[in-house]
């Protein structure tokens, strides 16, 4: 018995030293359910609200655990709407975003900061308007489970929120009109994907962004 005893300890004792954590499960963002509100006062009268659709990217994520989470998203800048055509065009202005040169934002996480089993703070890299500065989003994780709609695909919903700074990232006309704070809410929903789907996708968020300028407006680079 003492004999048993002692084997069965070894045994443990050896698959505790080579066990490895699970890897976290690939997603990939439901660009229709993925939207991005922001808002930013109006000359102090009140604050203006538009919405961003549209985003693609992807996150690992294991329900329940935040270890080894990241997240990689791009949001499509030039499908802005704060409900005017002639608003759009100016925010859309060389000035402002600049949607021409730099069509999309791109969020990159660096560390993800479990808060409770659904919630944590997720700080990375924000890209906007070409220039790159931290940021960090309060996120919820909503639900995770197979969708009650065909083709009843493994679903997982995400509320974040976050402010930013906009002369942070270049966004310094109209400083009288325009407000500095934008503050973010995101919504999001993404679908169980393939794992070279995330190796692709976090191999080319490891390679850093591309043509992007990392100095503030006035810093020598």
């Amino acid at each position: 018995m003492r004999r048993l005893a002692v084997a069965v300890l070894a045994c443990v004792a050896g698959f505790g030293g080579t066990a490895q954590a699970a890897e976290p499960e690939a997603w990939k963002l439901d660009p229709v359910h993925t939207r991005v509100v922001f808002a930013v006062s109006h000359a102090g009268f009140s604050s203006a609200i538009g919405t961003v659709s549209g985003s693609e990217g992807g996150l690992l994520y294991t329900p329940g655990e935040w270890d080894g989470a990241r997240l990689v998203v791009e949001v499509p800048i030039t499908r802005l709407d704060l409900g005017d055509a002639d608003w759009n065009r100016a925010a859309l202005a060389p000035n402002l975003l600049d949607g021409d040169t730099h069509p999309t934002a791109r969020f990159v996480s660096n560390t993800v900061t479990a808060l409770d089993p659904h919630r944590a703070e997720v700080c990375g890299d924000l890209t906007l308007r070409g220039v790159t500065r931290p940021l960090c989003m309060q996120v919820t994780a909503n639900a995770v489970e197979r969708h009650p709609m065909p083709p009843f695909r493994q679903t997982a919903g995400f509320s974040a929120t976050a402010t930013l700074s906009r002369s942070a990232h270049g966004l310094d006309a109209w400083p009288s009109m325009i407000g500095d704070t934008v503050e973010l809410r995101i919504e999001a929903e993404a679908t169980r994907a393939s794992r070279s789907f995330a190796e692709r996708l976090f191999g080319e968020a490891q390679a850093g962004p591309t043509n992007h300028d990392t100095t503030a407006p006035g810093e020598q680079p």
